[in-house]
């Protein structure tokens, strides 16, 4: 997947404002991924981060094993939107795995250019043939409340060197041995509940890659 660079909070704090004024919580417009700050939190593992029984189906197969080694926020805030963007992550790999570009998961866990950024990833792995297998593990994860509550930044890393490609036809796997190149940082915006929404959602996400902090 192409990577971008990851910015500051206090631009994201900016898009958060844009992003909140012109789109609300919702959305359902369409966009490979090989895809620590404030916010008091436990160091106990959230296994949590589970799909809303309420959405749509985001499991994937028993062979791709979706890691999420985060930590759970105390506030009440910070820990949904952690769930979620965890949930957003989960969606993305049910589309790919899926092969559509469409898939309901996706539209209900994001909006805006998150929406669309999870359709792009889709249809780039739709157009290689290929679906993800084996171990994708994401860790290190963090919130931080922007524009006075009314969005949260998640930040997490990503380590895929234990998760590959397969084509979809053969079933032929492409490994690859790990590397600073398996490590990511995401940064995801989350907007809180509101209108029709019951869940917070992923509005903007940028990914760094071969990000040191995250191989540490």
């Amino acid at each position: 997947m192409a990577r971008r660079s990851l910015p500051t909070a206090a631009a994201f704090a900016v898009g958060a404002a844009l992003l909140l004024t012109a789109c609300g919580g919702g959305g359902d417009d369409g966009s490979k991924d090989k895809t620590e700050g404030a916010g008091g939190g436990s160091d106990k593992p959230s296994a949590s981060a589970s799909a809303d029984p309420a959405g749509p189906d985001v499991s994937v197969p028993k062979d791709l094993n979706l890691v999420f080694d985060f930590s759970a926020p105390s506030d009440p805030k910070q820990a949904g939107a952690v769930d979620n963007a965890a949930n957003y992550i989960r969606a993305l790999k049910h589309g790919i795995v899926r092969q559509d570009a469409n898939d309901p998961g996706y539209r209900y866990y994001s909006g805006a250019q998150a929406a669309r950024y999870a359709k792009t990833q889709i249809n780039a792995w739709i157009d290689g043939g290929w679906v993800p297998t084996g171990t994708d593990r994401y860790f290190k994860s963090d919130a931080t409340e922007l524009s006075e509550g009314k969005a949260v930044l998640v930040t997490f890393c990503r380590n895929q060197a234990k998760s590959f490609s397969k084509d979809i036809k053969g079933g032929k796997v492409h490994t690859g041995k790990e590397s600073l190149d398996s490590y990511q940082k995401f940064s995801v915006l989350m907007s809180p509940p509101k209108g029709g929404d019951k869940i917070w959602k992923a509005q903007k996400i940028e990914v760094q890659g071969r990000v040191k902090e995250c191989r540490g």
